[in-house]
């Protein structure tokens, strides 16, 4: 969160080249990590792309171990920027190795308006997600299905997902990793953007 010129200075300072983006649903993790991925000359991994198979199975539910695994052979290298949460597989695959977590934490207002749109996009274009699926629009809106609703998701996960992050900024095994908090749309651009120009100077 900046608040300051001081806090906004601090994110000239180097980030790293393994660097995890995190946030709720609709928070922009994978457009900023595709973003930093491009600037630093670094791999871009999508956790979502590692964990859904066909028919919206995912591995975090039916093999632990198997999506374990491609985290960690999606992060061996020593630059890469990640998209997605999945923090208690990420914490035991590839964050002992960060040097940065980049926490979007918008507002729950602005995270639904984002999935809604989204997702009627990416319905009414049938457009194919990673390769195995197609996004579902109705069922978003249909909070009495619990986690089939990504809207229902956004309400439930965004307290749980703060106190998350909060404690793991506050963990002593974290201690060498530096988390930024960026809390509107406005500071993650201009964020991006000072990153962006200091690889360019």
């Amino acid at each position: 969160m900046v608040n300051s010129r001081t806090e906004f200075e601090k994110w000239l300072s180097p980030i790293g080249t393994r660097i995890h983006v995190i946030g709720n649903s609709a928070s922009g993790k994978s457009t900023l990590a595709r973003r930093l991925a491009l600037t630093l000359n670094a791999n871009f991994v999508e956790l979502d792309a590692l964990n859904w198979l066909p028919n919206w199975v995912g591995l975090n539910e039916t093999d632990p171990d198997e999506l374990l695994r491609r985290f960690k052979n999606a992060t061996q290298g020593d630059k890469f920027v990640v998209a997605g949460s999945y923090t208690r597989f990420a914490k035991q695959s590839f964050w002992p190795r960060l040097d940065t977590v980049i926490w979007l934490d918008l507002p729950v207002r602005v995270l639904i308006w984002r999935v809604i749109r989204r997702s009627w996009h990416r319905w009414r274009s049938k457009e194919l997600l990673w390769g195995t699926n197609v996004e579902r629009f109705w069922p978003h809106l249909a909070l009495w299905r619990g986690e089939d609703s990504l809207i229902y998701w956004i309400l439930s996960a965004q307290r749980g997902k703060r106190i998350s992050m909060l404690e793991a900024m506050a963990d002593p095994r974290w201690a060498g990793i530096r988390f930024i908090r960026l809390t509107s749309a406005r500071e993650i651009e201009r964020f991006t953007a000072s990153i962006e120009a200091m690889r360019k100077n």
